[in-house]
C-alpha cells in the first residue's frame, strides 16, 4: 500500500476505489511487526527441524523492491511472511527473528504460523483493539470525513451523538462540541500516519 502521509508503508499500490476489505493489503515488516521474515533453511536447519512453507496457492503473494511478501490463509486466519529472496516451492523454511524492539511480536507471530502449519490452533493475535477503541477510531474517521466534506462541528456532532443531545444554546461551550473537535483531530492524526501506531499497540508484555 502506498501511503501519501509521509513514507510508504509498503511497496504496493492499492485501488482507492475499493475498500480495504475488498483487497489484500500488504505491509512491510518494519511497519507491521506481525510479518514473519523467512528464508530457505540451511542444511543444518533442515537436519534439525524441516519445515516446508505452505503451498503459496493458500494465499496471495506480491513482489516488491525489498523482496517477496505473502499473506497465507490457514483456516480462518491470515499469516503474513516476507522473504528477501524469491520463493522456492517445496523448500524448507526458517524464520529470521532479529533481536530488535519487535522481537516479541515477530516471535509470537512465527509461533502462530508454526502452529497453524502443523494443524494446531494458532491462538489469539498478539494484540487486539478493544471494542471501545474500535468504536472511537470509527467515530474519528467519520468525523474527519464529514469535516473534510465541509460539515460543521454541530452537524457532525448531531450525526455522531444524535440531534436530541445537542443543545439549542450554549453549543460553543458544550462538552459534545469539544468531543467532536477531538475526534476530528484524532482522525486527522490517523490520516497523517498515526494509524501505524495501531499496528504496534497493546503488546502482551506491557
Amino acid at each position: 500500500m502506498t501511503n501519501s502521509g509521509g513514507g510508504g508503508a509498503s511497496a504496493f499500490a492499492h485501488d482507492p476505489r475499493r475498500s480495504f476489505d475488498e483487497q489484500t493489503i500488504f505491509w512491510a515488516p518494519e511497519v507491521l511487526a506481525a510479518v514473519v521474515p523467512v528464508k530457505v533453511a540451511s542444511a543444518a536447519d533442515r537436519s534439525s527441524a524441516p519445515q516446508p512453507l505452505l503451498d503459496l496457492a493458500a494465499g496471495q503473494m506480491r513482489r516488491a523492491a525489498d523482496g517477496w511478501h505473502a499473506v497465507l490463509r490457514i483456516g480462518a486466519v491470515d499469516h503474513r511472511v516476507w522473504s528477501k529472496d524469491p520463493p522456492v516451492l517445496g523448500a524448507s523454511y526458517a524464520a529470521e527473528l532479529p533481536f530488535d524492539g519487535d522481537f516479541g511480536a515477530r516471535a509470537y507471530a512465527a509461533r502462530r504460523l508454526w502452529r497453524a502449519m502443523n494443524g494446531r490452533a494458532p491462538g489469539p493475535a498478539f494484540h487486539q483493539l478493544s471494542k471501545q477503541r474500535r468504536e472511537r477510531l470509527s467515530a474519528a474517521i467519520r468525523a474527519l470525513d464529514a469535516r473534510s466534506a465541509g460539515g460543521s462541528y454541530r452537524v457532525i456532532a448531531e450525526a455522531l451523538f444524535g440531534k436530541k443531545r445537542i443543545p439549542d444554546r450554549a453549543w460553543k461551550t458544550h462538552d459534545l462540541r469539544n468531543r467532536t473537535i477531538r475526534l476530528v483531530q484524532g482522525g486527522l492524526a490517523l490520516m497523517r500516519g498515526g494509524y501505524r501506531k495501531l499496528l504496534r499497540s497493546g503488546r502482551r508484555d506491557e
